[in-house]
């Protein structure tokens, strides 16, 4: 008897791995380059070097059409097509579905502008812990035009519609 015939729950587990890392490569891959590109913005207002605490363009469709491109590009390798996550980053459908449930205008408003905050913080500066890169900066890469702009789709594609 060979090793694989003693233990054939050892075998398919072993199976069952090679197959999911060969599906993850294949739909890693199916994402597209995973070098960050440029986004043009040149058709939205332009907002400067100040970066802004809230979302400029929230339900400008010029922008929300930028941003699902630049999303396109940028974010669904991790993120996911459409912002629905297959388990690689966060949905980011979900970024602010602790606001959506708040009846006070005011709270939620306050907490829409949080979640802005730190959507534009995570963006720039990505997401580190323990010296390991869950997410790459996009400082540098991606303006204030385009940072915006997707999150301006992003909220198109809420879970929970505000």
């Amino acid at each position: 008897m060979t090793p694989q015939t003693q233990n054939p729950t050892r075998r398919g587990r072993a199976a069952a791995l090679f197959t999911a890392l060969a599906l993850a490569a294949g739909l890693a891959a199916a994402h597209g380059d995973v070098t960050p590109q440029a986004v043009d913005t040149k058709d939205l207002p332009q907002l400067g070097d100040k970066w802004l605490a809230e979302n400029p363009y929230r339900a400008n469709d010029k922008a929300i059409k930028t941003g699902s491109s630049a999303y396109n590009q940028n974010c669904a390798r991790c993120h996911g097509l459409e912002a629905i996550s297959g388990g690689i980053a966060p949905d980011l459908r979900k970024l602010d579905n602790d606001c959506a449930g708040l009846k006070d205008a005011k709270k939620k408003s306050a907490c829409i502008a949080e979640i802005d905050e730190y959507y534009t913080t995570s963006v720039r500066r990505g997401k580190v812990r323990n010296g390991a890169v869950y997410m790459p900066p996009f400082e540098g890469i991606l303006n204030q035009e385009a940072t915006w702009a997707i999150k301006s789709y992003l909220e198109t594609r809420r879970e929970k519609p505000m």
